[in-house]
């Protein structure tokens, strides 16, 4: 198992559920290119952990979440070098947005620049009341890069995205769950709890089936993929399924199903 320098990986081996904790408290979790490479690292090592079924992502402390990128590092790149950290970024958080296996954002705090494109690339967001969400990268002569314009639009629509990312404004917890950037909030001290709760429903279901949903929703987005094929595909493959099978007795003998994502 590979050991990181800015993340916390923490598997709980009793209910299959990773907390991966963003940890730069100092920086208040703020992305530097080592960061974005170790997320790659931790998602790849969740991805193939069959105890892994779930995943928590979260900052440290009760300030922020990710308060956005390290702006030091990226005065240091040129046009290349900032391309390039572009395109990691995309490729990390698409590991994220793509994985079989959900994720939950358990946004505790600041989630600005970075931490929001990092937020929107989880399944599912709850939000501590204490939480900020924004993109306030043309304040800097910047536009987000890790996939920033293209999730906001997903998530709340293309006039309210356009205004969020001319004006550089947050917006409070409350306002994300109005416009649908996130899907509950909760206390501060609430936060965590709530997610492994939540998580641990959604974990009851048919682990193959979670996935496939995950990936007909993520085909809708990809303008070369059908998603109508892709979800005719998707549930012609659970009829070949050990959990079909099971699901479906259990369901007839009026018992709660014991799904093993075979």
């Amino acid at each position: 198992m590979a050991s990181f320098e800015n993340l916390l990986y923490e598997l709980n081996a009793a209910t299959g559920i990773l907390t991966i904790t963003i940890n730069r408290p100092s920086k208040l979790n703020a992305l530097n290119g080592a960061t974005i490479e170790e997320i790659r690292g931790a998602m790849q090592q969740a991805l193939d952990d069959s105890a892994v079924h779930g995943i928590i992502l979260t900052g440290s402390g009760e300030k922020a979440f990710v308060a956005g990128a390290d702006i030091s590092e990226l005065a240091a790149l040129d046009e290349i070098a900032s391309r390039r950290a572009a395109e990691r970024g995309q490729e990390a958080f698409c590991m994220i947005e793509e994985s079989s296996k959900p994720v939950i954002a358990a946004v505790n705090g600041f989630a600005l620049g970075g931490g929001c494109e990092l937020a929107m690339a989880c399944h599912l967001r709850v939000a501590s009341d204490n939480a900020r969400f924004g993109q306030p990268e043309v304040n800097l002569g910047l536009i987000p890069g890790y996939g920033g314009t293209q999730r906001l639009v997903q998530l709340i629509g293309k006039s309210k995205a356009l205004e969020l990312l001319l004006t550089a404004d947050q917006v409070k917890a409350e306002e994300a769950l109005r416009l649908g950037l996130v899907n509950q909030v909760v206390s501060q001290a609430e936060l965590l709890p709530f997610c492994e709760q939540l998580l641990t429903r959604i974990l009851t279901k048919a682990p193959l089936a979670l996935g496939m949903v995950i990936d007909c929703v993520n085909a809708y987005f990809d303008k070369d993929r059908h998603g109508y094929q892709t979800e005719a595909n998707a549930f012609a493959r659970c009829f070949a399924s050990e959990d079909f099978r099971e699901g479906t007795s259990a369901f007839l003998e009026k018992r709660p199903a014991a799904f093993t994502g075979k």
